[in-house]
């Protein structure tokens, strides 16, 4: 397809990590993709070989078919030749300059004249940057991106200047901004909250690899590993075995201990070891042992442990295995939940999602 950024390229860094990524983004399909994984993880050297700041040692990147990077052929086009927008997390304006100038420093007066009133920034023209707010001052990065007219917009963690309540605000103001540019766009962050606000798309980066792609509420609801649901924050990933088939269900023995408990999920054709991972959230507790529901799995649990965390209580449950369970605190104190008491997990079967049983300890 045409419409793709392809990138399969390598660089050794120091101390011997590698980043080694195999990427494609549909960008008619993205037109926001969010760079996600944890810290160090190379997600911005990432960023920075699409831009054509670091070179690859080997493979390749294209872009609508243009090679941006051929190891084989010998071409590395300069970031000018990429038409690749760069917004960095200090976002590099110059101080000397006013917003209109910095706007303008790489278009005309019209276009930026029109960005900065797209990005409601008119009344700020003749301001400099330290006379503005942090999140006006990322809105004047942006634009000052956008002028030079670029191919492809890249954003590094472009929300981590900003105090976290100007953070929250801002989430959604960016993303109508990056719309409104009309660049296809990838966003670098490590936060969850972002990338479900910001994203149409993701990959997932772990340990310098890309390990997931997809839609980004897909990639959230059915991680393809353990390193991925623990990246996206799925906080019980079980190691089971498949004990049965019944009825378009699947019995798995947790932790594939004979006579240990079992778990009902989709089936979906798995087979083999799995991992099972469900949600915090997708785990309700309540105190009648024997009330009759549609959800499939109904486990006995004890609690050992209720952690405050402001408006929900995380609740961890042994049920046979750890269970973490993330309610309300309403919920929390009607059920009174307190160490050591008996409760009943309850977890529909359609919650548990399977992951295949790969890159355990960074090995396929």
């Amino acid at each position: 397809m045409a419409d793709q950024l392809i990138c399969q390229c390598r660089k050794r860094l120091s101390k011997g990590f590698e980043v080694e990524a195999d990427l494609r983004i549909p960008l008619r399909q993205a037109p926001v993709t969010v760079l996600f994984g944890p810290s160090g993880s190379g997600k911005t050297t990432l960023l920075r070989m699409l831009a054509g700041l670091e070179r690859p040692d080997a493979g390749s990147i294209v872009f609508r078919e243009r090679p941006w990077f051929d190891g084989a052929r010998k071409i590395h086009l300069p970031p000018r030749q990429r038409r690749a927008g760069f917004l960095f997390q200090d976002y590099a304006l110059f101080p000397h300059l006013t917003v209109a100038e910095n706007v303008a420093y790489a278009a005309s007066r019209e276009t930026a004249r029109k960005l900065l009133d797209t990005f409601g920034l008119a009344e700020l023209a003749a301001s400099k940057p330290r006379a503005i707010s942090g999140g006006q001052q990322q809105r004047v990065a942006l634009a000052r991106a956008l002028a030079a007219q670029p191919a492809l917009l890249l954003l590094d963690e472009p929300l981590s200047a900003l105090d976290a309540s100007t953070r929250s605000r801002t989430r959604y103001e960016l993303r109508r901004m990056l719309l409104a540019g009309g660049v296809p766009s990838i966003v670098v962050t490590h936060d969850r909250m972002e990338a479900v606000a910001l994203g149409d798309w993701m990959a997932v980066m772990v340990d310098g690899r890309i390990r997931q792609t997809g839609p980004v509420q897909e990639v959230f609801r059915r991680p393809a590993d353990p390193q991925v649901a623990e990246s996206v924050g799925v906080e019980n990933v079980l190691a089971a075995e498949i004990a049965g088939r019944e009825s378009g269900l699947l019995v798995l023995q947790v932790n594939g201990q004979v006579g240990g408990a079992r778990i009902q999920c989709v089936d979906s054709g798995e087979t083999g070891p799995v991992f099972a991972c469900i949600r915090a959230e997708d785990v309700t507790i309540t105190r009648q042992m024997d009330q009759v529901s549609s959800a499939r799995n109904r486990l006995a649990g004890r609690v050992r442990a209720v952690i405050p965390e402001g408006a929900v209580a995380r609740v961890e449950l042994d049920c046979g295995f750890p269970l973490v369970a993330l309610v309300t605190a309403q919920s929390a104190a009607e059920l009174a939940l307190r160490e050591g008491e008996n409760v009943s997990a309850v977890v529909k079967a359609t919650s548990v999602h399977l992951a295949a049983h790969t890159w355990i300890g960074g090995a396929a």
